[in-house]
């Protein structure tokens, strides 16, 4: 099969180099990849966000299957426009990528196949966010109705901070304001095919940018999987079969990939968000851990035919520590020259280029060191044991992942 990977991030390019192990495989792209999958694919100088030219590429190149890693995309209707052009596609309609493209569609189908969710309410206007607030009360949670690149959701411990929260959101568009749940936080995939659905395991992402959960939010700062204690099969009979059933039900079935964002609260799990695609870095720790060929899975996605897929995975745990560039998530600092990659074990490239055989950081969120164990300690101790290998004065990573 000739298969072309959408996307530039650690999660592509974990993406790509599980794709790359399929006996199946004939010829692999990443449109626009970076300097990691161009070890096991080709790059193609083609944006993700360039809807027309990934569809000239996939019609050109006679891809036979794309694999779409980040959300713009699929919301943007990517799925949709290669169906037209009758090339394969993993990942939903943008109808359906409406669980990820609003915050309250996602509460609205929550509701409508009651799935257990925190209350909530959409705002339009400053006026009407405000009286909500004041009128619920601190700690709430404020989130950007739309796409946000998983740094749109603000945990507001004081009536100020929630105020400004929602008035810099409502310049961008609606708010969701929700009453704050506590407890740990759990990430269930489900691979699905619009009825069917099989679980994809379960991880724990760190998304604050500090040690301690402190700082600012993040894409994502490391993750471990699969989670201990947690019955992921139980819960997707609670959080994901429901929710395919209702969009079924509407006409707009989901295929693809299903990761439910949950909160173990002191009521039980409770849904804080869909995502329509894997999660990044939870991709990282989760794709190594697959002993099954993940290519004919995502065509059995694709077909409607999960029936007849069946999942294996190795026994032991995986953590992912991820090193961003000097001051993200703000401004920048600390770009250069990144050595050691080759003695630091299964890396992943987020935000990197080649520049004259050197590999470079590119911004942001750059690589993600995966350890892999016996049980969740060895395995964070392998991935610390890779972020020490690395020679990048300008990265840093947070030492608790998995701690």
């Amino acid at each position: 099969m000739r298969v072309l990977v959408v996307g530039s991030g650690g999660r592509e390019h974990a993406l790509t180099w599980a794709l790359a192990r399929s006996p199946l495989l004939t010829a692999l792209y990443v449109a626009p990849g970076n300097a990691g999958t161009a070890q096991v694919a080709t790059n193609v100088p083609v944006a993700a966000m360039d809807l027309v030219g990934l569809v000239r590429f996939a019609t050109e190149t006679a891809i036979d299957l794309v694999v779409v890693g980040p959300e713009g995309p699929l919301v943007a209707g990517l799925a949709d426009r290669m169906a037209v052009a009758g090339i394969a596609c993993f990942g939903p309609s943008a109808a359906a990528a409406q669980l990820e493209g609003s915050k309250a569609f996602t509460k609205q189908i929550a509701d409508e196949a009651g799935i257990p969710t925190a209350r909530w309410e959409r705002f339009d206007t400053p006026a009407s966010a405000e009286a909500f607030i004041r009128h619920r009360g601190a700690p709430i949670v404020v989130k950007a109705d739309g796409l946000a690149g998983g740094k749109g959701v603000v945990v507001a411990t004081t009536l100020d901070e929630a105020l400004a929260a929602a008035a810099a959101a409502l310049a961008a568009g609606p708010v969701v304001i929700e009453e704050c749940l506590i407890g740990p936080e759990v990430s269930l995939f489900a691979l699905c095919d619009g009825h069917d659905t099989l679980l994809l395991g379960t991880a724990r992402d760190h998304k604050r940018v500090g040690d301690g959960d402190t700082g600012p939010n993040t894409g994502g700062m490391g993750a471990v999987a699969p989670v201990p204690g947690f019955d992921g099969a139980a819960a997707m009979d609670t959080f994901i079969r429901p929710a395919l059933h209702v969009m079924a039900r509407r006409g707009t079935p989901f295929r693809g990939v299903l990761f439910a964002g949950l909160m173990l609260t002191a009521a039980g799990p409770r849904l804080i968000e869909y995502n329509v695609r894997l999660g990044d870095p939870e991709c990282q720790a989760l794709l190594p851990l697959l002993s099954s060929d993940l290519l004919p899975l995502l065509v059995l996605a694709c077909t409607g035919r999960l029936g007849d897929a069946r999942l294996e995975w190795r026994a032991g745990a995986s953590a992912a520590v991820v090193m961003a560039q000097r001051g993200y998530p703000g401004p920048l600092d600390g770009a250069g020259a990144i050595d050691g990659i080759e003695r630091a074990g299964l890396v992943f490239h987020g935000a990197t280029r080649l520049e004259g055989g050197q590999i470079m950081a590119d911004g942001g969120r750059v690589l993600t060191l995966v350890g892999l164990g016996p049980d969740p300690g060895a395995a964070r101790r392998a991935a610390y044991d890779g972020v020490a290998a690395i020679d990048w004065p300008g990265g840093f990573c947070r030492r608790d992942i998995g701690a």
